[in-house]
């Protein structure tokens, strides 16, 4: 269980992304671990490269490799493979990184695995990066950047937390109906001041309130 500053931390990036236009906290945790899991694979490759340096041999299996990485062939969309590090591209502006990693990132580590049909390939398939703003995502970034990755006991614990908050606001009523289905309603509906709304759940508890209230005897 984490507390104090890592879980000051945590709440932060959750609240930066939730007031940024994400009001899901399914689709909020699904956004951090994304960034995430493209901060760690980076870490990862920059740890297996300095041992690789002291020993003095050659890395292999890099996710990251030299030169130019093709994204797409058809459109064709290709960058540097350094541009899809983290410790390259969090030192972006805001709106090049969001453009960076929408166009490149994200794309890229959909297709890790060499195209095999594995767990995580049929997770990412249909995946998207929602993160709305360059304002948004470089607070994100930073907020990541903040936290300490390599304890991975540390890092069990902050994903634990997150899905206790998850678990939270479903126990709070707290899944909000995201904006574009509102207005969707809104526009098929074309409500007045003259109309009233029946709010489901205030209905239903108005239901249970007079099923338990005896009924008055004349």
């Amino acid at each position: 269980m984490i507390t104090g500053e890592m879980k000051n931390k945590v709440d932060s990036i959750w609240d930066t992304i939730w007031t940024g236009g994400i009001t899901s906290p399914i689709t909020v945790l699904e956004q951090i671990t994304y960034l995430m899991f493209m901060k760690l694979l980076d870490d990862n490759q920059l740890k297996a490269e300095a041992n690789a340096n002291v020993l003095g041999v050659p890395l292999k299996n890099k996710v990251f490799q030299e030169g130019i990485c093709v994204i797409s062939e058809n459109p064709r969309v290709e960058t540097d493979y350094k541009n899809l590090r983290w410790n390259i591209f969090h030192n972006f502006e805001p709106g090049e990184m969001l453009t960076n990693i929408q166009m490149y990132v994200f794309p890229f580590i959909k297709t890790i695995g060499e195209g095999k049909d594995t767990a995580f390939s049929r997770y990412m398939k249909d995946t998207v990066f929602l993160i709305p703003t360059p304002k948004v995502l470089a607070k994100v970034v930073d907020g990541i950047d903040a936290m300490d990755m390599n304890n991975k006991d540390i890092m069990g614990d902050v994903y634990e937390y997150l899905l206790g908050k998850i678990a939270a606001a479903g126990e709070n009523g707290q899944f909000r109906t995201p904006r574009h289905i509102i207005n969707m309603i809104v526009e098929l509906m074309q409500p007045t001041l003259s109309d009233r709304i029946l709010d489901a759940k205030r209905s239903l508890l108005i239901q249970q309130c007079e099923r338990q209230t005896p009924s008055k005897v004349a």
